[in-house]
């Protein structure tokens, strides 16, 4: 039986003295990390055992003792191996745009505050005593005492395995632990399958007749929106304090919605013995053609994050998830199965210019993402959800 990669987040609780330590060992991370990545970046040698060779023992003596170097090294690496990736999947503009070149241009840098990791040799966990012992640039810090919700304590309790993350967000200290929590045995045999039809005017269709409303959410972020392009305007140090700190409201808002949504789908999934049928839409945002009033929109959409959080709750019950070829899943007469762009009046309606059948338009592409993904299992495709590391 597999094992679902997830994070438990525990809330550290420093004493100032211990906060001004940690926030100076993260400091010094850093900007070794950031010392690192214009090297890398200037001798294009990126990979961990090539920065090994070039850097390691500069990284010592810049006060890093030998794991939290190591540790520098693969971080640097990491996010240059992210880099490539999200510019081979389009994420980044095409070759030779304005935002591709930006990408490309400079160096990987990381913030201040960016996340450190630790592995077991230099942090320990006192779970009962919820405390931790953590290595800083001045020393062993011993006692730091951490909460968390008693649920994501008994994970970590139970299941924690590999690096965790020490990172500073709005002022608030956090460690993110890595668990790992063995799967529910697949369902090999699934009575059909859910088609989930992913968009923005409703955030996920569900081919049994359920809608999860995005109008709420894309109301509040149009007046986020307003809001960071005022502060942006007025350009002072406070405004752009307060531009941040909405930022992480917005994404905190949206990625509880995508549990609560992600949550309910597998449920209904596993109550009734199906799989789970979702559109590949990877590069989505390089090959949509919308006018310029809808680009925020897409871009702000957090379609990717829904899908992910979807398919490792499936992975945990146990539900089959297949991701379908999304070409013509809206233009497809889910009856008939004539193809049209003419089936398409307007956003919420389709109605086949073939058989005559009208349905709620992204109901009939969630029925066609079901009947794919029936298609798809029984020609013999396994299970195609990723192996996921995300908040518990």
């Amino acid at each position: 039986m597999g094992r679902v990669k997830l994070v438990v987040r525990v809330k550290l609780l420093p004493t100032p003295e211990q906060a001004a330590t940690l926030e100076a060992t993260l400091r010094t991370c850093n900007e070794a990390a950031n010392w690192l990545s214009e090297r890398a970046f200037a001798k294009g040698r990126t990979s961990r055992a090539a920065l090994q060779v070039l850097a390691y023992a500069e990284l010592k003596a810049k006060g890093l003792s030998a794991q939290p170097a190591l540790h520098v090294l693969r971080k640097v690496a990491d996010a240059y191996t992210t880099l490539r990736a999200n510019l081979k999947a389009g994420n980044l503009g095409r070759p030779h745009s304005k935002q591709h070149a930006r990408a490309t241009g400079k160096p990987v840098a990381f913030r201040p505050d960016a996340a450190q990791p630790y592995d077991d040799r230099c942090l320990s966990w006192q779970l009962q005593q919820r405390t931790v012992s953590i290595w800083t640039t001045g020393g062993r810090m011993k006692d730091l005492a951490f909460t968390g919700q008693a649920e994501h304590l008994a994970v970590l309790a139970a299941h924690r395995k590999g690096e965790s993350d020490l990172l500073r967000r709005d002022g608030a200290w956090y460690l993110i632990a890595t668990c790992e929590v063995p799967e529910t045995e697949t369902n090999t045999t699934p009575d059909g399958f859910v088609g989930v039809d992913l968009g923005i005017v409703n955030i996920a269709t569900t081919s049994e007749g359920t809608r999860y409303s995005g109008r709420r959410l894309n109301r509040r972020r149009q007046a986020d929106r307003k809001l960071r392009t005022k502060l942006q305007k007025k350009g002072s140090k406070s405004a752009k304090r307060r531009a941040k700190k909405h930022a992480g409201r917005e994404a905190r808002r949206a990625r509880d919605i995508n549990h609560k949504i992600s949550k309910h789908i597998v449920a209904e999934a596993q109550r009734t013995g199906r799989g789970i049928a979702l559109e590949d839409l990877s590069g989505i945002r390089e090959r949509a053609r919308l006018r310029k009033s809808q680009r925020a929109t897409l871009h702000s959409w957090s379609f990717h994050q829904l899908g992910a959080f979807i398919a490792y709750k499936a992975k945990r019950a146990g539900v089959p998830v297949v991701h379908i070829d999304p070409a013509y899943t809206s233009q497809e007469c889910s009856q008939c199965h004539h193809i049209d762009k003419k089936n398409r009046p307007s956003q919420a309606v389709f109605a086949c210019r073939a058989c005559g059948f009208v349905e709620h338009a992204d109901l009939n592409s969630s029925h066609n993402i079901a009947a794919r993904g029936w298609m798809m299992w029984v020609r013999g495709a396994e299970s195609q959800a990723p192996a996921l590391t995300l908040t518990a």
